[in-house]
């Protein structure tokens, strides 16, 4: 078999667009999460396209959060947060939390049944395929985003038969 270096690239060499990539990547189907956390009394959440298992021992799941943003920096602040694997009937929820310049977090949560996690204080959605808690293991800067490395300390399956809510082509959508 023959390797190919991976030495550094030329900065000369092309780049992608954010729009090229963006057309591109589009057409990588993803499930939908809600990340959420809590700070001193006050929960946050953010819709994630970008939530992945990384190790089974030890289990580590990886989610990259926008540069900057208010759960960026909630996170730079708490050890633990929450992972709920948003189903189909969560389309709202996904599109309320994805929403940029949103009012407030507080009234997203009051009207989006949830219980809060005895482990890590997060909310979690009620009727999620699944849930995942999480404890901060690293932060790592990538591009415009930071990504964020957690060790699972509790996963739950309260819906095993439920249908997951996708993201494809700059949509949500129903499996099928």
């Amino acid at each position: 078999m023959r390797y190919v270096s991976t030495s550094p690239q030329s900065t000369t060499a092309p780049t992608a667009t954010p729009d090229e990539f963006r057309a591109a990547l589009s057409q990588l189907a993803a499930g939908v999460a809600l990340v959420t956390a809590r700070e001193a009394d006050e929960d946050a959440g953010m819709t994630a396209t970008s939530f992945l298992s990384v190790s089974l021992e030890p289990p580590l799941v990886l989610v990259s959060v926008r540069e900057d943003s208010r759960m960026d920096e909630l996170l730079a602040g708490v050890d633990t947060w929450a992972v709920s694997l948003l189903g189909e009937q969560h389309r709202a929820v996904a599109s309320r939390f994805a929403m940029r310049g949103r009012l407030s977090d507080r009234l997203l949560f009051a009207d989006t049944p949830h219980q809060r996690s005895e482990l890590t204080g997060s909310p979690l959605i009620e009727g999620a395929l699944a849930t995942v808690e999480c404890r901060t293991e690293q932060r790592i800067p990538a591009g415009d985003h930071t990504l964020l490395l957690g060790r699972v300390l509790r996963a739950r399956v309260p819906a095993p038969d439920g249908r997951p809510l996708l993201y494809f082509r700059g949509a949500y959508r129903e499996l099928g």
